[in-house]
């Protein structure tokens, strides 16, 4: 059962997986969350920062889209410059969506990958499809209730995708 919670990649921010890194694993399609992401909900528009990364991928011919949980107004606004295939009120954790995103990228389950900042959505979606994941800490985490919460629970997962990086050294 954890397994399907656990991400395949820990970085500590979306551009550690670098164009370098994500053509040495052979992805040709990410599917990227916006939110605490790529940039915190704050921020309505991605930063020159978010749009050099997508560039980079783009040079070698890595194709994203954006699967998010957020509404449509948000998720258009962030999306009007990029230009990507995009999927707001997704329904992560279930594959629905992303399974269409990958469809849009012309990719496969072998050569897409998942990123984002959320183990009980963004990691459990992207293995219910059958992708491997990315997971990347929250830029601004949210200290409600409910997600002290979640982040207490992600807790023996985080140190599961620790032991298992540990055995394979």
């Amino acid at each position: 059962m954890l397994k399907r919670f656990v991400p395949d990649y820990y970085f500590q921010k979306f551009d550690m997986a670098d164009a370098e890194f994500l053509t040495s694993i052979g992805v040709k399609g990410v599917i990227l969350d916006v939110d605490n992401t790529l940039e915190p909900y704050e921020h309505p528009l991605p930063g020159e920062h978010v749009k050099a990364w997508l560039n980079s991928l783009a040079d070698v011919g890595i194709r994203c889209a954006i699967v998010s949980n957020n509404n449509a107004a948000r998720i258009d606004l962030f999306n009007k410059e990029l230009g990507l295939p995009a999927y707001s009120k997704a329904g992560k954790p279930f594959k629905k969506n992303v399974l269409k995103a990958m469809s849009d990228l012309g990719t496969s389950k072998e050569d897409t990958i998942l990123m984002g900042d959320q183990i009980f959505t963004d990691v459990w979606a992207a293995h219910n499809a059958g992708i491997r994941a990315i997971l990347v800490p929250p830029i601004n985490d949210k200290r409600d209730f409910l997600t002290r919460f979640k982040r207490w629970l992600e807790k023996p997962v985080l140190k599961e995708y620790r032991r298992r990086n540990e055995e394979k050294k």
